[in-house]
């Protein structure tokens, strides 16, 4: 019987791992919440820009994703092959990001657009570095699902926290009812979570050390090679299917929180926030049980279910009951916010007995070139159905909310928030039916790839100089 032994980390390590997370998610969780609202309501770009905007951005993501995945994997560094990157981008992140919310306002709306289209394009490209290597560092760090699990409840719990603080920050700070229109507040409030962001990215990554043995032991291979071993994998299609259903679902919730809170339930966005995060955080660390008890997989398609029924239930619920369909929801949502990185370590697992090397990065690149383009779906939907269903934006309204939307446009908001993201995740949680790694299989594929990360070990221990 083999002693191999998968690595295990410190609690310390856990909380390090999660720093970086609380950084990327606030800076993108204030993207994903602000952006619509930003460019329609406050500057009153037309939904004909935002969506060509959202095509191009679309386009530029599926170039960088796979390309960098690719070149990840393959660099060979002192440093290694995930670090260095997470690391000299993280001040770029910053200041693309904040660029991103200096549009003129009194602009025209072709430069506006030229603005909002430039300004995203560089942001993502950082953006995509920062996250595809991040997420790559998981599966190298050890070989255990249960180990992979706490990283990404540690990852998940802070990443939560920055996606709360991305939401509540520019709620202090954006325009209101009845108050002046000036964005300076808001664009100051966009240049201290950039400097703070990058300043958590960089501590996480001087105290994250990657294994030496998969850049100097494992040989890189061909980029026709890497396309043809990620492309036949089974369980990599299936699961970036499932996953393109929950960021377009996620994008869609988040993308619409400020208009379902200012012209539905006509609360303080706080209210819908903490309907939404508080049972997420109680959420992430429950995943646990359901993995044990269902195994990841499993677990993840049950919580994938609460979340879509909770959502769906949004069109038919009193108003009132609309932020306890969101509790719901946002419990089941710490199913995709948790699991989906382990997943997409069990198929790199699965890989690496093919391929005979680590190839994270390939994965990840190719999960963003199929599944990003669902975030700009997400922004082209928005203010497509917001526009047919005659919402009335600020900028034609003399700056000021129209609080008296017409029934039309609160259904749409209402479909928005509820019906395509829940009918998007149901679908996901169908999906995962077919994945194929679980039970006997996956225990298979966890004891070969042990005993090759021992002998790459051997390896390693060989080419040291005497």
């Amino acid at each position: 019987m083999s002693t191999d032994q998968p690595v295990r980390v410190t609690r310390k390590f856990k909380l390090i791992w999660g720093v970086a997370n609380l950084g990327n998610s606030m800076i993108s969780g204030v993207f994903a919440a602000l952006l619509p609202i930003f460019y329609q309501d406050y500057l009153g770009l037309s939904a004909r820009w935002i969506g060509l905007a959202s095509l191009i951005y679309a386009i530029w993501n599926a170039l960088n994703d796979p390309l960098f995945g690719y070149i990840s994997d393959n660099t060979r560094s002192k440093l290694g092959r995930r670090v260095p990157y997470m690391r000299f981008t993280a001040p770029f992140l910053a200041l693309t990001f904040i660029l991103v919310w200096m549009a003129p306002a009194e602009a025209e709306q072709p430069a506006i657009f030229w603005w909002m289209l430039v300004t995203m394009l560089l942001f993502d490209t950082c953006y995509t570095i920062i996250g595809l290597v991040y997420s790559a560092l998981l599966p190298e760090i050890s070989e255990s699902d249960s180990v992979r699990n706490d990283l990404q409840i540690s990852s998940g719990l802070f990443g939560l926290l920055g996606l709360l603080l991305g939401f509540l920050i520019p709620d202090f700070f954006r325009p209101k009812l009845g108050a002046d229109p000036n964005l300076m507040p808001l664009r100051l409030a966009m240049i201290a979570v950039g400097v703070l962001a990058a300043l958590m990215i960089i501590a996480t990554s001087l105290k994250v050390k990657e294994r030496p043995e998969f850049t100097k032991v494992d040989q890189p291979i061909g980029i026709w090679d890497s396309i043809r071993f990620t492309l036949s994998s089974r369980s990599f299609i299936i699961l970036v299917l499932a996953n393109f259903m929950s960021i377009l679902m996620s994008s869609l919730v988040m993308g619409t929180v400020f208009y379902l809170a200012d012209y539905v339930v006509h609360v303080s966005t706080i209210i819908l926030l903490a309907s939404i995060f508080i049972p997420l955080m109680i959420g992430v660390p429950c995943t646990k049980f359901f993995t044990n008890r269902w195994g990841v997989v499993g677990g993840h398609q049950i919580m994938l279910l609460i979340a879509a029924v909770s959502l769906i239930a949004i069109m038919v619920v009193p108003t009132t009951l609309i932020p306890f369909c969101l509790a719901l929801a946002g419990f089941g949502l710490a199913g995709p916010q948790t699991l989906t990185n382990v997943l997409f370590a069990q198929v790199a697992d699965e890989d690496e007995t093919r391929s005979g090397v680590r190839r994270e990065g390939s994965f990840f690149g190719i999960n963003a070139l199929i599944t990003k383009p669902a975030q700009s779906l997400a922004i082209a939907l928005i203010p497509w159905i917001l526009e047919t269903t005659n919402f009335i934006a600020r900028k034609t309204n003399l700056g000021q909310m129209a609080t008296d939307q017409p029934e039309s446009a609160i259904q749409g908001i209402k479909i928005l928030s509820g019906l395509i993201p829940g009918l998007a995740v149901l679908a996901g949680a169908i999906i995962l039916i077919f994945y194929p790694l679980r039970g006997d299989y996956l225990r298979t594929i966890q004891q070969k790839v042990l005993e090759m990360h021992t002998e790459k070990r051997n390896l390693l221990l060989q080419q040291k100089p005497e």
